[in-house]
C-alpha cells in the first residue's frame, strides 16, 4: 500500500482540527501581544504559517505529490529548504528562539528554557509536513496555542506572565498525553515495511536528479549534493561491489553466529542522505535474500531523540550546537511516573507489534565520517538531568532493552556496520572514498590465518599488558578467563567481514577482577566529538577516573559520551586490531582523527567500556573458523543478569583505540611468567604475523 493512502485516513479525521488552529495562528500576527513574548509567539506564528504554506505546496495529504510541487526546480527546492532550516543555522543562531540563551535573555530565565522547548518541539513539523502526518501538526499546534492562552490571559488579568509553573505543567502533559501516540509510532516505524516513505523515495526516484535529496524534509547540505553527485558518478560495478560487501557482510554475520536467517523477513537500513544509489542496489540484494527493506527516520521529538548521536535515515545536521543544546530537553518531564508510563506504553507496543518484531532481523548502518571538528558550548539556560533524572534515564535504557530483547532476542537477530567518508574530510574526498571500499574489501582468507596465529599465541596467556610510546603513557594489564580445554575452546573471537566491516580484529570479554591501569590517547574521536589526551583509569576493570584535555568541562563530556552519562564502567571488550592497511590510509592523508570507530578500531589495540560484545547473547554459544567455541562471553558484571537484570548490562559499548604509531608493547604473559611478545614498539613481531608490517 502506498504511505500515502496508508495514513489518508488519519489525515482525513484530523484535517478540520488542524486548519482550525492554523487560522487561530494566522491571526496572532495582528493581536497586540505584549513584549516581549509578543516578538516569540508572533515569530513562531510565523513559522507555523510557513509549515501550512508548505502542507499545501505539497498536497495537505492526498495520495500523491501535486505536479506543482513535482515540477519544482532544484534551486527553488534549495531555496524551500533553506527557508525552513535557516532559523537555526549557525549565522542565525544567535537570535533563534531555539537557541536557550537568547531565548533566556530575550524572555526571561523562568520562560526562555521552556518556551525554547517548545520552538524545538514545533520545528519536527517540517519533516511531519513531508511525510504528511498531520495529527503531530495539530497537537503541536494546539500546545503552541495553549501556551500563547496562557499568557494573553495573564494579560487580560493585567499580569505580566502566567504562572511559570503553569507553563511547565502545559509542556509536561504534552509530552506525557502523547507518549501513547509518539512512542508506537516509533516502534512502527523501525519494524514496518508498510511504512514506506524513505524507501519509495530511494527505489522509486531518478537518483541522477539531486532534486530527489528534497524530498525528505531533512537539512540539505553541500555536503549531500556533493556526496549524491559523486555516487551518481561511480561505475556500476563499483556500486555493486559496495553494496555487497555490506549485504553479505550481513548474511554472513547469521552464518558465522550459527543463526537462521530465513525466519526472518525484515531488515532495518540505517544510512545517511546522499548514499542512496548504493542503498537502492542493497535493497535490491537483502530483497534477494528474503528481506524487505525497513527505514526509519532519526527522532525529531524529544521524547525519542537520543542524546548521543542519532540512529535511521538524516542528513547533515543544521546546526550541532542546536543538537547539542537540546540533547536533554526530556529533563523538562522526567520523573518517576513519566519513566514507568512510558515503559508500560513501550511493552504495549512490542506486544501490538510483535509479529513485524519477530520478523525482523537487525539493522544494517551505513556510517559516515570526515565533519569538521566540534567543540560544544555548554549553556547553563539547556536543560540538564540531575542526578536523579539521570539515574531514571539509565534505569529506563537499561528496561527498554530487556523488553524490546523479548520481543527481538539477541540471539536470533544480526547486523552490519560499514562506513564511508564524506566530502567534509578534504579535497582528498575521492580518494580516501576508493581507498575505503578497498580496505573494506580486503581478502577475508588472509586475515583469517593471521589473527588465527595471534589467538593461537593468546590463548597460552593468563593475561595481556599493553604499553604505550612516544607521548602514550598506557600502562594496563588484561586477565583472560580460564580455557578448560585449550583443543577445544578460546578466548578470542576471529573477527573478519562480517558484521563490523572492515575486517581485522581479535577480541574478547576480560576477565574484570585483576585487570587494572591506565588506558591513554592522545587524540580519539568518539560521536562526532574529538577527545585530546584522554585519560581512563581501571581498577578490577572498572573506570575509576577519567579525562580528557581539551574541552572546559572535559569531565563532563567524558561521562556523557564516553561513559553514557554512567559515573563507571566496566571494561566490556579488549581487542587486537590488525587492519594496517586503514592505519597507514589515516597516515598518508592524515585523518587518523576523522576515523569511525568502526574503522579506527581496526588500526591498534583498542577497549570497550560497557556490555561486552555479547550482551544479551552471552548464553548462546559462538564458534570460530577453527572449530572452537569462544567462552569469553562473560564477565563478573554481565553474570549478575542471573541474579538482578538490571544491575547486568549498561546500554553502551564505547571503544577506544590506541593507534600503532602511538602503541608501545603487547606481551602475552602466562601463568608461570613467561611471555609471548606480539607487538614490539608498534611491529608485529609474532612469526606469521610479519606480513601485517608490510602496509606500516
Amino acid at each position: 500500500m502506498d504511505y500515502r493512502i496508508l495514513l489518508r485516513e488519519e489525515n482525513e479525521a484530523v484535517r478540520e482540527r488542524l486548519e482550525l488552529s492554523l487560522d487561530r495562528i494566522r491571526s496572532i500576527k495582528e493581536e497586540d501581544a505584549r513584549l516581549p513574548y509578543g516578538l516569540y509567539f508572533k515569530r513562531t506564528a510565523g513559522f507555523l504559517g510557513m509549515i501550512r504554506e508548505l502542507l499545501t505546496a505539497r498536497g495537505i495529504g492526498e495520495k500523491e505529490l501535486p505536479e506543482s510541487w513535482e515540477k519544482l526546480s532544484l534551486e527553488e527546492l534549495s531555496d524551500w529548504n533553506h527557508r525552513l532550516y535557516e532559523d537555526i543555522l549557525p549565522e542565525n543562531y544567535g537570535e533563534s528562539f531555539a537557541n536557550p540563551d537568547y531565548a533566556a535573555d530575550c524572555l526571561g530565565k523562568e520562560f526562555g528554557p521552556l518556551l525554547s522547548f517548545l520552538y524545538t518541539e514545533l520545528r519536527g513539523c517540517i519533516v511531519y509536513a513531508f511525510e504528511m502526518r498531520l495529527e503531530y501538526i495539530a497537537i503541536l499546534c494546539e500546545i503552541f496555542l495553549e501556551v500563547y492562552n496562557l499568557f494573553t490571559q495573564a494579560w487580560e488579568e493585567e499580569n505580566e506572565t502566567p504562572r511559570e509553573q503553569a507553563v511547565r505543567d502545559a509542556l509536561y502533559w504534552y509530552v506525557s498525553d502523547y507518549v501513547d501516540l509518539h512512542l508506537p509510532w516509533r516502534i512502527r516505524e523501525g519494524l514496518d515495511p508498510a511504512l514506506s516513505f524513505a524507501a519509495d523515495i530511494i527505489m522509486d526516484s531518478d537518483l541522477t536528479d539531486l532534486r530527489y535529496l528534497y524530498q525528505y524534509g531533512e537539512y540539505v547540505s553541500d555536503s549531500e549534493r556533493r556526496l549524491a553527485a559523486f555516487m551518481a558518478s561511480l561505475p556500476e560495478e563499483t556500486i555493486e561491489k559496495m553494496a555487497h560487501t555490506y549485504t553479505e557482510g550481513y548474511r554472513r554475520g547469521f552464518e558465522v553466529m550459527g543463526r537462521d536467517l530465513s525466519k526472518k523477513k525484515t531488515v532495518v537500513v540505517e544510512y545517511q542522505l546522499g548514499f542512496e544509489r548504493m542503498i537502492r542496489r542493497a535493497v535490491e540484494q537483502f530483497r534477494s535474500l528474503g528481506l524487505e527493506p525497513v527505514c526509519y527516520r532519526a527522532a525529531v521529538e524529544s521524547l525519542n531523540r537520543r542524546s548521543n548521536g542519532k540512529r535511521g535515515y538524516y542528513g547533515t545536521s543544521a546546526n550541532r550546537q542546536y543538537d547539542y543544546d537540546h540533547r536533554y530537553d526530556s529533563a523538562l518531564y522526567m520523573g518517576n511516573a513519566f519513566k514507568e508510563r512510558k515503559l508500560s506504553i513501550l511493552k504495549t507496543a512490542y506486544e501490538e507489534y510483535k509479529d513485524l518484531a519477530a520478523m525482523c532481523a537487525g539493522p544494517a548502518v551505513v556510517e559516515t565520517f570526515g565533519e569538521e571538528e566540534f567543540e560544544p558550548v555548554n549553556k547553563k539556560t539547556a536543560f540538564s538531568l540531575n542526578d536523579h533524572q539521570q539515574e531514571l534515564t539509565l534505569s529506563y535504557a537499561t528496561a527498554s532493552r530487556q523488553i524490546v530483547n523479548q520481543y527481538m532476542p539477541g540471539d536470533e537477530t544480526s547486523f552490519t556496520i560499514i562506513a564511508f567518508p564524506r566530502p567534509e574530510i578534504g579535497p582528498d574526498f575521492e580518494e580516501i572514498f576508493k581507498e575505503t571500499i578497498r580496505i573494506n574489501t580486503l581478502d577475508y582468507d588472509t586475515y583469517q590465518k593471521i589473527q588465527q596465529t595471534l589467538i593461537d599465541a593468546l590463548d597460552q596467556a593468563e593475561y595481556v599488558r599493553i604499553t604505550g610510546r612516544e607521548g602514550n603513557e598506557t600502562d594496563l594489564t588484561v586477565h583472560l578467563h580460564t580455557l578448560n580445554d585449550p583443543s577445544r575452546e578460546t578466548n578470542f573471537e576471529n573477527c573478519v567481514s562480517d558484521v563490523n566491516i572492515p575486517l581485522g580484529e581479535v577480541f574478547t570479554s576480560p576477565v574484570l577482577e585483576g585487570t587494572k591501569g591506565l588506558l591513554h590517547v592522545k587524540e580519539v574521536y568518539v560521536r562526532e566529538y574529538l577527545f585530546k589526551d584522554l585519560r581512563l583509569e581501571f581498577e578490577d576493570g572498572r573506570v575509576t577516573e577519567f579525562s580528557c584535555g581539551n574541552f572546559d568541562s572535559g569531565k563532563e563530556l567524558v561521562k556523557q559520551v564516553i561513559l553514557n552519562g554512567h559515573s563507571w564502567l566496566p571494561l566490556g571488550e579488549f581487542a587486537i586490531g590488525t587492519n594496517t592497511a586503514a592505519y597507514a590510509m589515516a597516515k598518508k592523508y592524515n585523518i587518523g582523527s576523522k576515523l569511525p570507530i568502526l574503522i579506527a578500531e581496526k588500526t591498534g589495540p583498542h577497549f570497550a567500556v560497557g556490555d561486552t560484545c555479547y550482551s544479551f547473547a552471552e548464553d548462546s554459544p559462538m564458534y570460530n573458523p577453527d572449530g572452537k567455541e569462544v567462552i569469553a562471553r562473560d564477565n563478573e558484571i554481565s553474570l549478575l543478569r542471573k541474579e538482578d537484570m538490571s544491575r547486568a548490562y549498561f546500554s553502551c559499548h564505547t571503544d577506544i583505540t590506541i593507534p600503532y604509531n602511538e602503541l608501545g608493547d603487547i606481551t602475552a604473559v602466562k601463568a608461570d611468567g613467561s611471555e609471548i611478545l606480539l607487538i614490539q614498539a608498534g611491529q608485529f613481531v609474532l612469526p606469521g604475523t610479519e606480513e601485517l608490517n608490510r602496509a606500516l
